[in-house]
C-alpha cells in the first residue's frame, strides 16, 4: 500500500517529467508484491536498500525516490524525492 496523496505532495513543484515518472513508479509499486529487495529489483534493477529504506532512481538518476518499506505488511511510505545533489547530503538516512 502506498499513499498517492503523499507522493503528490512530494512531487509538487517538481518538473512535469519528474512527476510523470514518479507516477509511473507509483503504478508499478502499488500493484507489486515485493517481499525482499530481489523482488523489487525485478521491476527496478538499480534499486538499493539501506536498512528499511528503498532508493529508486528517477529521471535517469537525476532524482532519488526514497521510501521506507515494511515487506511483511506490503507497505511503502514515500519520504522524499531529492535531486542527486540533495541525496548526496545524506539527510535521507534519518529514515534508514
Amino acid at each position: 500500500m502506498i499513499s498517492k496523496r503523499g507522493l503528490n505532495t512530494i512531487v509538487k513543484g517538481k518538473s512535469p517529467d519528474v512527476a510523470a515518472e514518479a507516477l509511473a513508479w507509483y503504478k508499478v509499486a502499488r500493484s507489486a508484491r515485493w517481499e525482499c529487495l530481489a523482488d523489487v529489483r525485478r521491476n527496478y534493477p538499480s534499486a538499493d536498500q539501506v536498512g528499511g529504506v528503498l532508493i529508486f532512481n528517477i529521471r535517469n538518476g537525476r532524482y532519488r525516490l526514497i521510501a521506507t518499506v515494511v515487506y511483511r505488511k506490503q507497505k511503502l511510505y514515500v519520504k522524499a524525492l531529492p535531486t542527486h545533489k540533495e541525496y548526496d547530503r545524506k539527510e535521507w538516512m534519518k529514515w534508514a
